[in-house]
């Protein structure tokens, strides 16, 4: 099965915009057709993130069934290789670390430009509309 790593924009995203790009990519997951790998970082940075008062406005509890969701779902990973590879936002580098240790076929972000190249090791880094265009290819009909 497809491994994805998800930059928490993609789970605000989805969040905040239903029947959207990034939430098509949350029910892939939900519907086990891909499996979301985290680490204690970057579900740290995910519930961090949510819990901002600029997204007050969203349904608490909403959000922690669907933090809860993603938790039960996931496979954890903890990443033994640290890596500094990107400067601009040193904490994108934890999400690096997690695709190499879990293996995972793509790290999907709506910043691709904070990732200065296109593919890690063996994990491509892709948007979400990049990313259902690929997996369209795969997934039986």
């Amino acid at each position: 099965m497809i491994r994805v790593v998800l930059d928490t924009n993609v789970l605000v995203s989805a969040l905040l915009k239903p029947d959207s790009t990034p939430e098509l990519v949350i029910s892939l997951i939900f519907e086990k057709q891909a499996i979301l790998c985290v680490s204690d970082a970057i579900f740290t940075e995910y519930e961090e993130v949510l819990s901002r008062e600029k997204f007050w406005s969203l349904d608490l509890k909403k959000v922690k069934r669907f933090l809860s969701r993603l938790n039960g779902q996931a496979l954890w990973v903890v990443p033994k290789t640290p890596l500094d590879i990107i400067g601009t936002d040193p904490t994108d580098n934890r999400f690096l670390e997690c695709a190499q240790e879990a293996k995972a076929d793509f790290l999907i972000t709506g910043n691709t430009r904070h990732f200065p190249f296109k593919k890690f090791q063996k994990t491509r880094i892709v948007s979400p509309a990049e990313f259902l265009t690929i997996i369209a290819k795969r997934l039986p009909i």
